[in-house]
This record gives C-alpha cells, sequence and structure tokens, in this order.
C-alpha cells in the first residue's frame, strides 16, 4: 500500500486533480485498458481498390486515335492526344474535345461526331487505344518497412496497394492511418460511401487545392466500398508507429523496475508480474494497479486479486501503457517473511551435534 500512498499524497497534494479507488471487477468503463491489436495481422485485402478499367480515359493519359475516312491505308490518319487536367484533348483539324471519364468506345464515338458536326468526314471510322495511362503518385510514410513515393497504377491506387509498395507495415506499426488526398471535382474511382471512416478536416479556397484529411483504424474498419479508397495523384498515407510508454511493476516481485510496454499484443496483469521475474512471496495476492485518468484528471487505483485472477478474467486486468503495478505488502505476507527471516537466524546459530 506504500507506492500506492505515495501517489496519493504527490499527486492531491498539489491540489488540482482527484484520484479514485475501484475494484478489478466493477471500475468505470471509461478507464478501462483499450484492447490491443496487431497491425501485422490486419486483412487488408478490405482496402483493395476498385476493379480498374484500362479503357477508362483519365487526365493526363496519352490516346492514340486513328480516323479512317476510306477503304484505303492511304485515307487513315493517326495522331496521340493527351489528356489536359481540366478532361479535354486537343484533336487536330477538330479542337478541344471533353473525353476523360468516358470508356474507350465512348471517346471513339465523340471524336466521330465531332468529325462529321465540322464536315471534316461524312462516316469516318474513329478508334482509339490507350497508348499510356497516367499513374498515381503516392507518399507513403509512417510505420511502413520503406517509405517514400510510390507511382500507382489505377488498379492499385488504394490502400493496400500504397501500403504493400512500400514493403508492408513495420514491426511497430499501430492500426491508425491518415490519408491525405486532393480533392478532385470528377474522381475516377467515383466518391462512394466511406463506411466508418472519420473526416477530420476539408478544407481549402479557390486559390488552391483542397485537401480531405480521413482517419482510420485499420483493425475496427468495416468492409469498405472500394470506391472509397481510391487514392488521387498527390495522396499522402500515414501509418501510425507506436511509441508506447512503459509500465513499472514493483512491490512483491523478484526483479521490480520498469519494462517495455508490447506493441503488438496486449498486456495483463500476470503477463506484467512475469515479466517481473513472478512474486517474491508465494502468498501476495494484493495487487493495486495505477493509471492515469485518460481524461487528465489525476489517477486511478485499482484494486485485484491475484487468487481470485486465476479463475475470473475480469481480475487478471488487461494494462495500459504508463500502468504502475503495484504488489502490496498484507499481514500474512509479512508474517511469512518474518518467520522465513527468523527461521533463517535461527538455522545459522543452532548448535550442531
Amino acid at each position: 500500500m506504500w507506492l500506492v500512498c505515495l501517489v496519493v499524497l504527490v499527486v492531491g497534494g498539489g491540489g488540482c486533480a482527484r484520484n479514485r479507488h475501484y475494484s478489478a471487477s466493477n471500475f468505470p468503463a471509461e478507464y478501462q485498458a483499450r484492447p490491443v491489436y496487431n497491425a501485422q495481422t490486419v486483412d487488408l485485402s478490405r482496402f483493395a481498390g476498385p476493379p480498374a478499367s484500362n479503357e477508362r480515359v483519365d487526365c493526363g493519359d496519352v490516346l492514340e486515335v486513328s480516323v479512317a475516312a476510306g477503304l484505303g491505308a492511304e485515307a487513315i490518319s493517326k495522331f496521340p492526344i493527351r489528356i489536359g487536367d481540366d478532361g479535354k484533348a486537343l484533336v487536330p483539324e477538330v479542337g478541344y474535345l471533353e473525353l476523360a471519364g468516358l470508356e474507350l468506345p465512348g471517346a471513339e464515338q465523340v471524336i466521330a461526331a465531332a468529325c462529321v458536326h465540322r464536315e471534316l468526314y461524312r462516316q469516318p471510322q474513329v478508334t482509339v487505344t490507350m497508348k499510356h495511362q497516367r499513374a498515381n503518385r503516392v507518399t507513403v510514410v509512417g510505420a511502413v518497412k520503406e517509405p517514400g513515393m510510390y507511382e500507382l497504377s489505377r488498379g492499385s491506387s488504394c490502400l493496400m496497394g500504397a501500403i504493400v509498395a512500400a514493403g508492408g507495415l513495420d514491426e511497430d506499426a499501430g492500426t491508425k492511418v491518415e490519408i491525405r488526398r486532393p480533392v478532385v471535382p470528377s474522381r475516377l474511382a467515383g466518391q462512394g460511401p466511406q463506411a466508418d471512416i472519420r473526416l477530420a478536416s476539408h478544407n481549402g479556397d479557390a486559390a488552391r487545392q483542397r485537401v480531405e484529411l480521413v482517419c482510420l483504424d485499420l483493425a475496427q474498419t468495416v468492409m469498405q466500398a472500394p470506391e472509397s479508397n481510391y487514392l488521387e495523384d498527390g495522396t499522402v498515407v500515414r501509418v501510425e508507429r507506436r511509441h508506447p510508454e512503459p509500465i513499472q511493476v514493483v512491490g512483491l516481485v523478484r526483479n521490480p523496475g520498469q519494462y517495455d510496454f508490447p506493441v503488438s499484443h496486449e498486456l495483463r496483469l500476470f503477463g506484467a508480474i512475469a515479466m517481473a521475474g513472478g512474486l517474491s512471496n508465494k502468498i501476495a495476492e494484493k495487487v493495486y494497479v495505477i493509471r492515469c485518468d485518460p481524461q487528465g484528471q489525476g489517477v486511478v487505483v485499482i484494486e485485484a486479486n491475484l487468487r481470485t485472477a486465476k479463475h475470473n478474467p475480469n481480475e487478471n486486468l488487461r494494462l495500459a501503457q504508463g500502468d504502475i503495478v503495484s504488489v502490496e505488502q498484507t499481514l500474512m505476507t509479512t508474517l511469512i517473511d518474518v518467520i522465513h527471516k527468523v527461521g533463517i537466524g535461527f538455522g545459522a546459530t543452532a548448535p550442531m551435534f
């Protein structure tokens, strides 16, 4: 109980915080440690992109247009065109045509209709093929093995594709991900719903491109609509890197001290005691867990019983980073210690016959 009293005196002495004492079986949910998920086991296929069409025209693409006005090869003219950022392409002798968002057959019809409208041909046979499809440049930072900027094809311009391109998640990766992507008026994959995604901010003005910040949790986000996972050109993906505060294990343990909090799995009461070498007194059973209030209002003291925890999972507390675990001295443990010391003393001074 000495450590709990010290915490109460130090924190309470400041006059700015309250300390609360609960039992492990009934303390409020807001003070319970959050579950820890292993990011390495997350099914990234839930964040795959939409089925990509190689015939979909978008800004930055280069197309090859073939116009046949007759039956002979000499009557066929071929020329490349590039789709500009405004979605339009300059077609020779025709002018600017808006082609972004169309499939290749649709682009053929638009070009053919424009040729007839301008009286260039009566019944032109137009063929459009994809010569070069623009890639999306996506920057991946944070807890990935190879951070950097990657060019992703439209079929892989999704969260899963970006993480795979960056070598996968690092060992200390968390499950929180931030996606900053430019807001495009006509998105290739469509707007679509964004299930279980929290939109943190949406700002900008007419003078600069707006940016959409999306925050999601890989472990808790439900199956995503493919359209919501599309990463536009210029998107930045940041994967959380975990740096949990260590825990302290003190009191009746063999190796009291500070220990690293695991990154990829949860830590419970018995696990923390095992990290400290186990109990130094076999009958010790009273434990206090001192935890900082998540709201910053002092500390919370949670009392648990090791004997009960062997049979009741609620007593085997899930620990939070920064917790202090104190295995307390009781009347029985003190008595055992005294008997042990006295026994050693008698054994050392007793005459030998």
